[in-house]
């Protein structure tokens, strides 16, 4: 959209992606189940079939599961990451694309030498960030996952996530001293790992080439020059 894309189209898409970007996760998880589930749920069984010598492959293919509920997450942080990392790339100094053309630079080699090296940081925090959302992500991860309280042994299993526990029993728990207190116990381990992805996101943003060092100014995003 920022390079390649011709400049009377650019408008319009960057507002649908910003546009999907805002959409509600309920509204992700709705459209698994009742379009994803059903039109997808026959390729399952078929792969489920064919591959079942691999590991985590094989049984009969329920419907909601692992995969179904992965495959809309990675649908629904797709236009988050794609709208920042727009905004990122939006910040490449124009002096910089014109010297890589005026050395002789294709306008593919441009955007991977002087483009993607000064906006990597940024892409980087956008990835984490979207993948950050999908940990924690709860209604949409509760509608196509199959809500079942055991551990799946195949990709296309039934079964539950922390927030997932969390959302649905949480009322159940509220006369229950010991139930309440595994279910916040469940929101602190879901913190640990929201905070732990975090922690690894920022350690590798800072190590990635062109990240700003400690002490000198930073630019949107952590980009510099």
């Amino acid at each position: 959209m920022n390079e390649l894309c011709p400049r009377r189209l650019r408008g319009p898409l960057t507002a649908a992606v910003d546009l999907l970007a805002a959409v509600p996760s309920v509204v992700y998880g709705l459209w698994g189940f009742f379009f994803l589930i059903p039109k997808l749920r026959p390729a399952e069984q078929w792969f489920s079939d064919t591959f079942s010598f691999l590991p985590f492959i094989g049984g009969h293919v329920a419907g909601p599961g692992y995969f179904l509920t992965g495959l809309v997450l990675a649908i629904m942080i797709i236009p988050i990451v794609s709208a920042i990392s727009r905004e990122v790339i939006a910040t490449v100094p124009t002096e910089h694309k014109e010297a890589a053309l005026a050395l002789g630079s294709t306008r593919w080699e441009m955007i991977r030498l002087a483009i993607l090296p000064y906006s990597r940081p940024g892409i980087t925090g956008a990835s984490m960030l979207g993948l950050g959302r999908a940990i924690g992500e709860t209604i949409a991860a509760t509608i196509v996952i199959g809500n079942a309280p055991t551990i799946g042994k195949s990709l296309f299993d039934q079964g539950y996530t922390l927030a997932a526990v969390i959302a649905n029993e949480f009322g159940e728990a509220a006369s229950d001293p010991l139930h309440r207190a595994a279910l916040i116990a469940a929101g602190l381990v879901l913190f640990g790992l929201t905070l732990v992805v975090n922690v690894v996101a920022r350690a590798f943003i800072v190590r990635t080439p062109g990240a700003p060092k400690e002490g000198k100014s930073m630019e949107p995003f952590g980009a510099t020059g």
